[in-house]
């Protein structure tokens, strides 16, 4: 049994208590009387709002599930079933045009276009190369990656790899910053004369594009370009192994990568407790004072990792150009759903996760706010808000935030809020939810396969679903794509706040990644999720390419492109003659997702971590990519298009496959021949108990499994 203090009523493990009182508080300004009142004003308040809120999706779950059982034997009619969604309060009336108001955003989020990383913050290494990924080597990103159309070579450096590196480099720079009169590939000398960067004494076809240097200016070691808003740094170094070898003694390209970066303390952790909520918390507080550092032994030398300072330069004007070292960082805090046995209420529950996120995190914010040269130059606090159904839910997201404020003494509509776009009320919705924050809304962002978890279980009794592949093809998912941008800019986003698009899932196919994911920021995106620091790097070429902002302008005038009625279309599946073999490769490629993520995450603790998929890709995998799986297998086997039977044999099946990709891990435990560890019961429970779970979320079965197995030690 943990051990438990009462603070005002609340019932605190004593490590949190011990984290809060010694390490968070102390200067913030805000007492521990004053905290543990405010925190027990907003459970004992908030708390049973929340259980509400709850109940009514189970409520409107209720309801569509009755009008699709009624309806099951005849023609679907979506008139009817717009109408119905409308009568039961699941689809509100759209009110009049507004622009949002949210005030003090930083340009990382409001006027900069770029790539935006997610991170587990129980790991702070990560977390830290994350913060650290503002700027990245376009030379490594290339050079160790699959960018250039194949692997790179084994074994040292590779002269002829690194030769077609620094060409495809130099290609990058005559397409961004073209030079009158000769190409980048040919230069010999860049030098700054009368704040004008000169190269082999011709100048830039776009003159203004040269920002700053550092060094002398007839031999700069530095010279900083930006397009987009985007800033270029050349590296001049001859003594180096690359610049040494390059007529102009250009060492490297360095580009402003990850603009932001959301410090996750959802998805893709695994935080059942106050031990780990201990963790998030106090790697959240280290990057918010800015002493969060990271020992580790890398190539048999020992390592330390911090937070990199910002980097100055002499403009082209002469005076003086600092440039942050470090990504915007935003905070995740769970959503609505889940509790945590960390803090008891009067009663004896748990409070709600969400409520304690909210206090905690913005509390430790605080540090940041009280410093100079930190995460926000606005003063802003930034916290995504994942999972709400419908914009009763923002508003009371807002409310909470407002409750904060009060009681940390902050100015009201310091907490910046991102509104995760994907569960299927919220974009049926989305206007309306914008409205209920929008003197706080700061980002709105699709996901689409939590989107597409909502989508199976929210009509779960419709009929069967296609298979995955097809469901990303039927109009539902473009409508919500185009919808999420369009009312995003109807909104009055644009210049104010993100509008962002989902992750590049496979981290070793950046050539894939080049290709493909330039389609975000042409969509009008102003942020899209990438995987690492070095996708960031390749990725922010795209915005260098395309104008996001002149993008968003031109859509503007064009108008919305979809509707919530496509939008609603159920992606059903339009005819069921699978093959046995169909059916089966389906299932098996479901389940070894959910098994290879799950064993990981109950057995370590891991939350998020690259699985190999069932033709052995890597794919990064967190709780969103479990549930649509689990909901998937759940609905064929409602709809008995498999047996029971069948699907256990393919879980049997592929937990052998994945005991096989694990092999070489010395920390992980086999779930074969047994087939009766922890591991592998949930998820049985993800799959065979998936039509019984709240709005199709894993949370409560990975919660409960990790738990009984830190409680057998």
């Amino acid at each position: 049994m943990a051990k438990r203090m009462n603070r005002d009523g609340l019932q605190v493990d004593a490590q949190l208590v011990a984290f809060l009182e010694e390490q968070a508080l102390p200067g913030t300004g805000v007492t521990a009387a004053e905290f543990w009142t405010g925190l027990s004003e907003l459970v004992h308040e908030m708390g049973p709002r929340n259980a509400a809120f709850l109940a009514k999706r189970e409520e409107l779950q209720g309801k569509i599930d009755d009008w699709h059982l009624a309806h099951r034997d005849k023609v679907h009619d979506h008139a009817t079933y717009i109408r119905f969604l409308e009568e039961i309060g699941y689809l509100v009336p759209e009110g009049a045009d507004f622009t949002i108001e949210t005030k003090g955003v930083d340009p990382e989020i409001a006027t900069i276009a770029g790539p935006q990383l997610v991170v587990p913050i129980t790991n702070g290494r990560f977390a830290l190369n994350a913060a650290n990924a503002r700027w990245g080597s376009l030379y490594d990103g290339l050079y160790g990656t699959d960018a250039m159309g194949g692997q790179p070579p084994a074994g040292d450096y590779d002269q002829g790899h690194g030769a077609r590196v620094v060409a495809r480099a130099r290609v990058f720079l005559d397409e961004v910053f073209p030079v009158e009169g000769v190409s980048h590939a040919d230069a010999r000398r860049y030098c700054v004369r009368a704040g004008a960067l000169r190269v082999d004494d011709h100048p830039l076809v776009t003159p203004e594009k040269f920002v700053g240097y550092r060094g002398d200016p007839d031999t700069p070691d530095a010279v900083v370009l930006c397009n987009n808003g985007l800033h270029v740094e050349l590296v001049f170094d001859r003594g180096h192994p690359i610049g040494s070898r390059d007529q102009a003694g250009l060492a490297d390209v360095q580009l402003e990568s990850a603009l932001s970066a959301i410090m996750d303390c959802e998805d893709s952790v695994a935080c059942v407790d106050a031990e780990d909520k201990v963790q998030a918390y106090a790697n959240w507080l280290g990057l918010m004072r800015g002493d969060l550092e990271e020992s580790f032994v890398k190539g048999g030398a020992q390592m330390t990792r911090r937070l990199n300072p910002d980097r100055n330069y002499t403009a082209a004007d002469g005076g003086i150009l600092s440039l942050k070292g470090r990504a915007l960082m935003l905070v995740r805090n769970v959503g609505h759903l889940m509790t945590n046995p960390a803090i008891l209420d009067r009663d004896g529950n748990e409070v709600f996760e969400g409520l304690m996120d909210a206090m905690i995190t913005t509390l430790i914010a605080k540090h940041d706010l009280l410093r100079d040269g930190g995460n926000s130059v606005e003063g802003s606090v930034y916290v995504v808000k994942p999972k709400m159904h419908g914009p009763e839910e923002v508003a009371f997201a807002d409310e909470i935030f407002s409750h904060v404020e009060g009681a940390l003494g902050l100015a009201a509509n310091t907490v910046k809020l991102g509104i995760m776009d994907e569960e299927r009320r919220t974009s049926a919705n989305l206007k309306e939810c914008i409205r209920a924050a929008k003197h706080r809304v700061a980002f709105i962002n699709t996901g689409f396969l939590d989107r597409t978890g909502d989508e199976i279980h929210t009509s779960m009794e419709a009929g069967p679903f296609s298979r995955k592949d097809f469901i990303k093809n039927k109009p539902w998912i473009g409508a919500y794509e185009l919808q999420n941008v369009d009312i995003g800019l109807e909104c009055g986003l644009s210049g104010r706040a993100q509008i962002g698009k989902g992750m590049w899932a496979m981290p070793d196919q950046m050539a894939a990644m080049l290709e493909q994911k330039i389609a975000h920021p042409k969509s009008g995106a102003n942020c899209a999720w990438v995987p690492s620091p070095t996708a960031a790097t390749l990725h922010a070429l795209h915005y260098h390419k395309v104008d996001v902002f002149a993008v968003q302008d031109r859509l503007q005038k064009d108008g919305r492109r979809a509707y919530k009625e496509t939008l609603l279309e159920i992606p059903l599946a339009t005819y069921q003659q699978w093959t046995p073999e169909q059916v089966q490769r389906e299932v098996e490629n479901n389940v070894q997702g959910i098994l290879g993520y799950v064993v990981r995450w109950i057995d370590q603790g891991v939350g998020c971590s690259k699985v190999p998929d069932i033709n052995d890709v890597g794919l990064m995998e967190d709780r969103a990519t479990c549930r649509i799986s689990a909901q998937h297998v759940a609905n064929w086997l409602h709809h008995e298009v498999v047996s029971k039977d069948q699907v256990m044999e393919a879980m049997r099946k592929m937990a052998r496959v994945v005991d096989g990709q694990n092999a070489a891990d010395p920390m992980y435990r086999a779930m074969s021949p047994g087939f009766d560890g922890i591991a592998f019961q949930a998820a049985c429970d993800l799959v065979f108990e998936g039509r019984a779970q709240p709005s199709g979320y894993t949370e409560p079965v990975l919660h409960a499994r990790r738990l009984a197995l830190k409680a057998a030690g």
